[in-house]
């Protein structure tokens, strides 16, 4: 009788093993070898040359010269456009390269002298299975100095912000190496220094036309590592989100009061999934999450996509230095002010650039997310999810993730399968907070999406 228990164990060890192996090769993998390699190809030397190019305008002031070659907006964003057509050319056109136009009146907006074209310059990488669904990439193209409306006077710009600019051309020359599911977008802004309106006109755009979009990613100042703090810093960078929609409604309101939410709004998912990626796959290089819009009092690009309801976040530097922002290019009791060349390092500028790609990247890999996750458990051992699945040829299946309540990033996870109804075992809805996210065949997941209506209860 001993022997046949200890050949039952032994036996019961093995077949468990075996079936763990086996779940385990079902499972897909944990890293994409691309994305590694995607976070190491971003070049400090194109970013610097493009950062001197720009800056080498004069001024990119939204008011200033539109007809010279070689001074002034016009000039600067006919180049960015050239730059764009250049990289579509060498992958055999792969890029839509167009201007986007509208015109912002003076009457009405302090900060503008005159009815002022305000232009964009956008390039779409189109994917191949779901062409509508797009995942954004934005710089601003325009600077300013001291005095807002000074169209004239030389504003540099070089990290605020020729950085992020120079970031969304060489983001697109490293991505467009690769073919995506997902469309992916590259937009040179114009008019934030004014107002954020060019944001607020693509915004618009998007919401007109039924843009399905994943995450935007504003890059806005990603060069400075000296903070006027006197800390200097190349190994951090703040991702600024905010909490809930500011498009929600009373319901979602009603929802997060009781059964919570208030910090899972898809901005905020989108900063989870930024931070994840860089700890993933960037060495020596921390992201930092803000539990903010953006900076206090202050905005950027991000907002006017936040302002119509779709995900966006700002990336940028932890330490900014206020004397090279803004500012007219001089020196006062022996402090420099203005924002020019030698205020960027090229290297933190593409580590921050590879944040972006590796994020591009894996979201327009990923599989669809699932679709109206509703959550049960009240009074119950367990918590139930119930999901449905846009299916797609890439989709491995779903993670089921949660986390303590107080905890910032998603603790614990679970890959299920493809299923679209998951019970956790013994583990307490009021003690947690929950979520599900599509996995593909490559490894690359959606955003996790956060549950936003009950289970109905079953009748007995």
């Amino acid at each position: 009788m001993a022997m046949f228990r200890i050949f039952s164990i032994i036996f019961a060890f093995v077949f468990f093993q075996n079936l763990s192996a086996q779940d385990a090769s079902q499972a897909p993998p944990q890293m994409d070898p691309r994305l590694l390699e995607i976070s190491r190809a971003p070049s400090a030397e194109h970013i610097e040359a493009d950062i001197r190019k720009l800056v080498g305008f004069g001024t990119r002031h939204t008011l200033s010269d539109t007809l010279s070659d070689t001074r002034g907006i016009g000039a600067a964003r006919r180049w960015i456009k050239a730059e764009f057509d250049k990289i579509s050319e060498s992958c055999d056109g792969c890029l839509e390269v167009f201007y986007q136009r509208s015109l912002v009146p003076a009457e009405g907006n302090r900060r503008f002298v005159e009815d002022t074209w305000v232009v964009n310059v956008v390039a779409i990488q189109r994917g191949s299975l779901y062409p509508d669904r797009y995942v954004i990439m934005s710089g601003d193209i325009d600077s300013r100095v001291s005095d807002a409306l000074d169209s004239v006077s030389d504003s540099p710009g070089a990290n605020d912000n020729a950085s992020g600019m120079a970031g969304t051309l060489e983001a697109a020359r490293v991505l467009t190496k690769y073919r995506f599911p997902t469309s992916i977008v590259y937009a040179g802004l114009s008019g934030e220094e004014q107002g954020l309106f060019g944001g607020k006109y693509m915004a618009e755009v998007a919401k007109e036309e039924g843009w399905d979009i994943i995450g935007v990613l504003n890059n806005d100042m990603i060069g400075n590592i000296e903070g006027i703090d006197g800390v200097i810093d190349n190994s951090s960078f703040r991702v600024f989100s905010e909490p809930t929609p500011a498009t929600a409604d009373e319901r979602l309101r009603t929802w997060n009061r009781f059964y919570g939410g208030e910090v899972d709004g898809p901005s905020r998912q989108l900063a989870r999934y930024i931070e994840r990626l860089t700890s993933q796959y960037m060495d020596n290089l921390k992201a930092i999450m803000i539990y903010r819009l953006d900076r206090f009092g202050r905005g950027g690009h991000h907002r006017p996509f936040n302002d119509e309801g779709f995900p966006g976040v700002r990336i940028m530097e932890t330490h900014e230095n206020y004397n090279r922002q803004h500012q007219d290019i001089r020196t006062e009791n022996g402090i420099e002010y203005g924002d020019v060349i030698k205020g960027v390092d090229f290297d933190y500028a593409a580590r921050l650039t590879a944040v972006n790609t590796i994020t591009l990247a894996a979201l327009a890999w990923a599989p669809p997310p699932p679709q109206n996750l509703m959550i049960g458990g009240a009074v119950e051992p367990s918590t139930r999810l119930q999901w449905e699945s846009p299916d797609g040829p890439n989709l491995a299946g779903y993670k089921v993730y949660w986390r303590e309540t107080t905890a910032p990033q998603w603790q614990y996870s679970r890959f299920v399968g493809k299923v679209t109804d998951y019970t956790l075992e013994n583990i307490i809805i009021d003690n947690y907070l929950f979520g599900v996210a599509a996995v593909g065949k490559d490894g690359n997941e959606s955003v996790v999406v956060y549950p936003t209506s009950l289970i109905p209860r079953r009748r007995n």
